[in-house]
């Protein structure tokens, strides 16, 4: 099934809103959504429309948030998120922040107790359209075993940045701090196929290549990745006054319970530093460096980050974005949810 950005985003915010969102958050979150299906990022998009929605139902995201903006400093804030759609806090907080590294050179902006908020890339590239570097991170639940571990401690806690270029290009990465995403794991166990040995660890903590067996994921590079979870970590949690490593709440646990996750944005205003001109002109060169270099072997191109996407989103853009159809007739429905999400284990972010 391919629907238009217009055509899906209508159905995204028609169930939200009978889950109980206001027609103003519902837009946010749908345009959000549809943001990472345009891109293929189907994890992030729709099949994530009916946990919203019941979570929504059973008021574990607040249907009326009391969204506030607490100043601390010229270049600093906490935007207090009162359990509410954690899209809808992440861009209002990114909206301050970049107001406030317009006039004042730089902003970081602390998202307290908001929910799950998608995929992050989003509100980064919305301050690169603005002429700004956004730099985007956040908490999730724990489910990675930090080096020389046999149990989980951290989440997945991704990392996005993005800078604008020549020509309205923007380099742009969204990345998680694990080798791969549970959601590839949970798709080779509904295949029963193997998964790589560097992917994740058993209930022993020993690699398995059996996604069935599957209790936790490994974390990129070794020590590496585990440093970047660990700082994600104390920037959007401990910095912020809020529950870190494994006391982080589960995504499917008790979907009553407000999640009380942490967000941080980083913007910085390149103009404070260079010429705005000059800064875009060298990103713009260096998309062109990147893209001019020899091909490894198996590859047709050296792509920027971000760029890969280009082919997908032009495919999408001409011919609808693809959407699997037992969601689609879940969006068309009357139903708001299944209850098929509560109590479902740590393993889903």
């Amino acid at each position: 099934m391919r629907l238009s950005k217009q055509d899906l985003s209508n159905l995204f915010k028609t169930k939200l809103m009978k889950a109980g969102l206001t027609e103003e958050h519902a837009a946010i979150v749908a345009d959000v959504l549809v943001f990472a299906d345009a891109k293929g990022i189907h994890s992030h998009g729709a099949v994530r429309v009916e946990y919203y929605a019941e979570r929504i139902a059973k008021n574990g995201i607040n249907r009326n948030p009391d969204f506030r903006l607490e100043k601390t400093g010229p270049c600093t804030a906490i935007y207090h998120g009162d359990n509410g759609a954690g899209h809808v806090a992440a861009k209002y907080a990114m909206d301050e922040a970049i107001k406030i590294a317009k006039e004042n050179g730089i902003a970081i902006v602390g998202v307290r107790e908001m929910s799950h908020s998608g995929a992050i890339s989003y509100f980064t590239e919305e301050a690169a359209k603005q002429d700004l570097i956004g730099i985007s991170m956040c908490q999730s639940d724990p489910m990675v075993v930090p080096f020389g571990g046999a149990e989980p401690y951290y989440g997945t806690n991704p990392l996005a940045f993005a800078a604008p270029g020549t020509d309205g290009r923007i380099i742009s990465f969204d990345m998680a701090t694990t080798v791969q995403a549970w959601g590839k794991v949970l798709h080779a166990r509904s295949k029963n196929t193997a998964i790589p040995d560097t992917w994740a660890v058993d209930g022993n903590g020993e690699p398995t290549t059996d996604p069935s067996k599957v209790r936790a994921l490994l974390p990129i590079a070794g020590p590496k990745g585990y440093g970047l979870a660990m700082m994600i970590d104390v920037l959007s949690g401990i910095l912020l006054g809020l529950p870190f490593g494994n006391k982080v709440s589960s995504m499917y646990h008790d979907l009553s319970e407000g999640r009380n996750l942490g967000q941080l944005h980083i913007v910085i205003n390149p103009s404070a530093f260079t010429s705005i001109e000059l800064f875009k002109e060298n990103i713009g060169q260096t998309m062109d460096d990147l893209n001019a270099i020899k091909p490894a072997k198996g590859f047709d191109k050296v792509y920027y980050p971000g760029q890969n996407y280009e082919k997908i989103e032009k495919d999408y853009a001409e011919n609808g974005i693809e959407i699997v159809d037992d969601i689609y007739e879940y969006l068309v429905s009357d139903v708001v949810h299944n209850n098929a999400y509560d109590h479902q284990g740590t393993f889903v972010e």
